[in-house]
């Protein structure tokens, strides 16, 4: 503790999609707790969605909206990606919060414990957890499948105006006039309109990450969710498919990819799992992903089909710079068998 027998630091982790007034009494509770308090904002870097739809920086400027000039100087935000792994994002988040801390520094981690989703307030043990309240009834979710469904402006507002700080409601409101929030309502209702016809899974897919000449080949998503977003040549498994045979027949189909099956069967070198529960927004989708190695060869021709706008070899060392241009957690499967992210 610091002389005022409180915390030197404390840390509040969320997405914050939109920040809320449960959210605004969690960090008043931080603010009171310690004098220096570091915001950590998580799923940062990747591409807007229906479920994170606001940058890392846009929340951080909603945020300090909300706050005096005082407590704004106190706050410190800290961007985290998803990792889709626990103990490689608490790692992470312990080592950013570590580095804006003296080695000795006390740390509070304030925060309630909701549900399942609140299981990374353990992962911190030499923290000390500070509990908070709940704050009503006010969950995430809701709030933007009003935001996004809500046919009048101002019929939505006046919902949403018990819910949010005044000033993240004008945020919001001007929001909604920018162009990604038209793409990101159609994408919800696309969304929604699948989950009553196809339910909520689990579903099982396969992807196909092919190298070649130090490229890896890429689709263009054609149709939404992630129209317009980079992806891996994948889709759903039929139903009398073993999963190799999907992930070459869904590369085939989307890229035009035309090498014998024996070809593509002698480069596999890895399949890897990912089954992570927020990975999709289509619901609870557990994917096969197959590496294939072709190695240092001249690049086979390639064409975007089916569901993919376009084909493309894009250079493995450009990924890096393309994390926020990607679907879903597929940069993240790239990061498994490439090391990419940091």
């Amino acid at each position: 503790m610091n002389s005022n027998g409180t915390y030197d630091v404390a840390v509040l982790i969320g997405r914050f999609q939109p920040f809320h007034n449960g959210h605004a009494a969690l960090l008043a509770k931080a603010l009171a707790s310690a004098p220096q308090v570091i915001v950590v904002l998580g799923s940062a870097h990747a591409a807007r969605n229906v479920k994170n739809p606001f940058t890392w920086e846009e929340r951080a400027i909603m945020i300090a909206t909300t706050l005096d000039s005082e407590s704004r100087h106190r706050v410190r935000f800290v961007p985290i990606r998803d990792y889709y792994d626990d103990r490689r994002w608490g790692e992470a988040v312990a080592a950013e919060v570590a580095s804006y801390c003296t080695p000795s520094a006390r740390i509070a981690l304030v925060g309630h414990l909701k549900d399942a989703s609140s299981h990374y307030l353990k992962r911190f043990p030499g923290w000390e957890f500070v509990a908070a309240p709940s704050y009503g009834e006010i969950d995430a979710t809701a709030i933007r499948r009003i935001y996004f469904e809500g046919e009048d402006a101002a019929a939505t507002q006046a919902l949403l105006g018990g819910l949010l700080p005044p000033a993240i409601g004008h945020y919001l409101k001007g929001w909604a006039q920018l162009p990604p929030f038209a793409r990101l309502r159609g994408e919800h209702l696309a969304i929604e309109d699948n989950k009553r016809i196809w339910g909520s899974g689990p579903f099982v897919t396969v992807d196909a990450v092919v190298t070649a000449a130090d490229h890896v080949l890429l689709v263009e998503r054609g149709q939404a969710p992630g129209k317009g977003l980079w992806a891996l040549p994948g889709g759903f498994l039929e139903p009398r498919e073993r999963v190799l045979q999907g992930a070459i027949r869904e590369l085939r189909e989307e890229t035009g990819l035309a090498l014998l099956d024996s070809t593509l069967e002698a480069a596999l070198t890895e399949v890897a799992v990912f089954d992570h529960p927020d990975r999709s927004l289509r619901g609870r989708t557990i994917t096969h992903a197959h590496r294939f190695e072709l190695g240092q060869c001249r690049l086979p021709e390639v064409a975007g089909a089916d569901d993919a706008a376009l084909a493309k070899w894009v250079p493995v060392a450009e990924l890096p710079a393309m994390e926020g241009l990607f679907f879903e957690d597929h940069f993240n499967i790239l990061d498994h068998f490439l090391s990419l992210a940091d």
